[in-house]
């Protein structure tokens, strides 16, 4: 399908080879110490085949800047951000951030989107001794290169994405579970991480695997998939999507006439502007994902965020939006606690400590991962419901099995 660009706020200015400078203040002097802006630089796929996941995600880094502007600034100096674009490229996410880091110079990074940029991204940064904070990409080989200073500003990984499904699958009478199941995923570690994962412990339940695929990133025409899937006629499908693709899914599950009794996909249902626009509000009716936030949650400033974000964008914050403002929210208490622009500093005080954020309290191991949970979300009457754990639920029920597409 064709894939959305991005439109810039019109308080953005557009610079040379693909640059964005955000400035509440226009220009002034930066460095670590110094009393001018201080300025946070990101490579962002503000163009590409998950352009519609960055731009939300690129408005929660605006949210945040104008919150911390508006209230003094940051070490009491005002905050620029430079984002360049990359188009979902990783050789142009590597050249991005050395540019930032060389050449722009700025104070601090802040990740871009997807595991696939931000393993090369996050290499960059910890080679040249930056802070690196990631909103998105949690997959699990990122984390094992022994880096020091990333942190994921969600509150779990892809390696912990299976585990509240399969514990729901897991509770359900044997005569209830699903029999047989399809996997197909995206080439991403993102998404295919997790859909592995999920094939292993089904298995292990007893859960014939009908159908295994991959595909990669540009795909935009499912059909022939679905199709495979649909001729297999399995019980559950897991579909490892990344933004557009679950939809593309989808589309073509309706056009070849195949409907699941269970669907679960990554990422792309927690879009709650994208994905029903998609597929049919009607179709949304329980499809199953998970979540690393929800607006309904009573985490620290969490109303606020939503109802300055709504406000400021005149639209709902996604998933995306709520995990780049984790991130500068992540960044913020570790400059302010340090009190200076100290690399070193920020990263040892955050291994340290635990910080209040809208996806709920964040600590995190020495790898920079975090040890909380996601959450299991639904689709319930065209809305995104949590259904586990219990304390985070937002209803008692869960819709099994998995209606028809109404169209």
């Amino acid at each position: 399908m064709q894939r959305r660009i991005p439109q810039l706020s019109r308080r953005t200015l557009l610079l040379g080879t693909g640059a964005v400078l955000l400035s509440a203040c226009g220009s002034g002097a930066s460095g670590a110490g110094g009393t001018g802006l201080i300025r946070i630089g990101a490579s962002l796929p503000l163009t590409g085949p998950v352009a519609d996941v960055s731009k939300p995600g690129y408005q929660g880094y605006q949210a945040w800047q104008k919150k911390i502007n508006a209230s003094g600034g940051l070490l009491g100096r005002q905050v620029e951000f430079v984002v360049l674009d990359d188009g979902f490229d990783q050789n142009t996410v590597v050249a991005n951030y050395n540019r930032l880091i060389s050449q722009d110079r700025v104070d601090l990074l802040l990740g871009t989107f997807s595991s696939f940029l931000n393993l090369p991204a996050s290499t960059v940064a910890e080679r040249h001794g930056m802070l690196y904070i990631e909103p998105s990409g949690g997959a699990a080989e990122i984390f094992e290169r022994g880096l020091k200073r990333l942190f994921f500003a969600q509150p779990g990984t892809t390696e912990d994405v299976p585990d509240r499904f399969v514990d729901y699958i897991t509770s359900l009478p044997a005569a209830d579970r699903p029999a047989t199941a399809a996997y197909s995923t995206q080439n991403d570690p993102s998404a295919d991480v997790p859909v592995k994962l999920f094939q292993e412990r089904f298995e292990k339940l007893g859960i014939r695997t009908v159908h295994r695929s991959d595909y990669p990133a540009e795909t935009a025409n499912f059909d022939t998939l679905a199709a495979a899937i649909g001729q297999a006629a399995p019980d559950l499908v897991v579909h490892g999507a990344v933004t557009a693709d679950g939809v593309g899914m989808i589309r073509s599950f309706q056009k070849v006439g195949f409907s699941p009794k269970f669907l679960f996909q990554t990422k792309s249902p927690s879009d709650p502007l994208t994905f029903p626009d998609g597929i049919g509000t009607g179709n949304t009716e329980g499809i199953f994902t998970t979540a690393a936030w929800h607006p309904s949650a009573k985490t620290p400033g969490n109303a606020e965020f939503v109802a300055a974000y709504k406000a400021q964008f005149n639209e709902d914050p996604t998933e995306d939006a709520a995990s780049s403002y984790t991130a500068t929210q992540v960044l913020e208490a570790g400059v302010q606690a340090v009190g200076r622009i100290d690399q070193d500093a920020i990263a040892e005080w955050l291994h340290a400590n635990s910080v209040p954020t809208v996806s709920g309290t964040l600590a995190w191991d020495e790898r920079g991962v975090p040890k909380a949970s996601m959450l299991l979300v639904q689709w319930q009457k065209e809305k995104i419901e949590v259904v586990a754990p219990a304390e985070a639920a937002t209803t008692s029920s869960v819709v099994r099995p998995k209606p028809g597409w109404t169209s």
